[in-house]
């Protein structure tokens, strides 16, 4: 996806202890809210028609596994997000960068803009990428 927002990408990339400590700064928390809702229904989607026949249950452990912080985290290491990120001076300090929830979170708000700026199958593409499926 090639971002066309530069703003709201850089909303995306920025923790709240950072819009904390650099007022009138946005944290990506409600992009990371959106974002989580569309990664859910795209690796939703993707199980479906992968296993057409398989019960809810089973289809909802694998959709919870898939979007695990510790698959999102790994994804967004293997993108090195980290070093993207604005934290504050306390995360930053305390190795907030590759701190697995800042990592997770942080992708999950770039989703939110991936979604945005593309809509449900931008998200669908980046994911299909991230997961390798």
């Amino acid at each position: 996806h090639r971002f066309r927002n530069e703003e709201l990408l850089e909303r995306a990339l920025t923790h709240a202890s950072y819009a904390n400590e650099h007022p009138p700064a946005a944290h990506h928390e409600v992009l990371a809210f959106l974002g989580d809702a569309a990664l859910a229904l795209a690796v939703a989607e993707y199980l479906l028609g992968a296993e057409p026949d398989a019960s809810v249950g089973v289809l909802t452990q694998r959709r919870a596994e898939v979007v695990a912080g510790a698959n999102l985290a790994r994804w967004a290491a293997e993108l090195e997000l980290g070093s993207l990120l604005r934290l504050g001076r306390g995360e930053e300090q305390t190795g907030g960068r590759a701190r697995e929830s800042i990592l997770a979170t942080g992708l999950e708000a770039v989703l939110g803009v991936v979604h945005l700026e593309g809509g449900l199958a931008a998200v669908r593409t980046a994911v299909g990428r991230l997961a390798l499926w």
